[in-house]
């Protein structure tokens, strides 16, 4: 049988490494595989505001490079992670991903939060709609 995946939202702020460190205790305890998933998607854009091709190899390869420092950083070099990188918007990835997950962690704001919210929009828009358990670590003031 296999056991499911605990899943560490990161987007390489703050929170997102408390929420890292915890999830990576939590599923050493469960005996669970730990997964650090950090999401990209490209704005729209109107006009002649861009011109040219995306290079979605490299922008997966920064957002890979982000995730896998945020691991180093709070896990030390020897962690067993899985990074993942997925292309989309970071509340919709982490919704379809909590289907085969037995719990998911992320930080209550990542770097698109308002100072002063409770949760960000990731992590509510999670709470609500997740498929598992979700975990969400509370920002720490200052």
């Amino acid at each position: 049988m296999d056991v499911k995946p605990v899943i560490a939202g990161v987007d390489g702020s703050k929170d997102s490494g408390r929420a890292l460190k915890w999830a990576a205790d939590y599923a050493q305890q469960a005996g669970a595989p730990l997964q650090a998933l950090i999401t990209w998607e490209v704005s729209t854009l109107y006009g002649d505001t861009f011109s040219g091709e995306w290079d979605s190899t490299a922008v997966e390869q920064k957002h890979r490079e982000v995730a896998e420092k945020l691991v180093s950083d709070t896990l030390g070099g020897g962690a067993q992670v899985d990074v993942r990188v997925e292309k989309g918007n970071a509340s919709e990835v982490l919704v379809r991903e909590s289907k085969d997950a037995q719990l998911i962690v992320v930080g209550s704001r990542g770097f698109g939060g308002f100072r002063g919210m409770l949760l960000g929009s990731v992590s509510h828009h999670l709470v609500t709609h997740a498929r598992c358990p979700v975990t969400v670590m509370q920002h720490e003031k200052g």
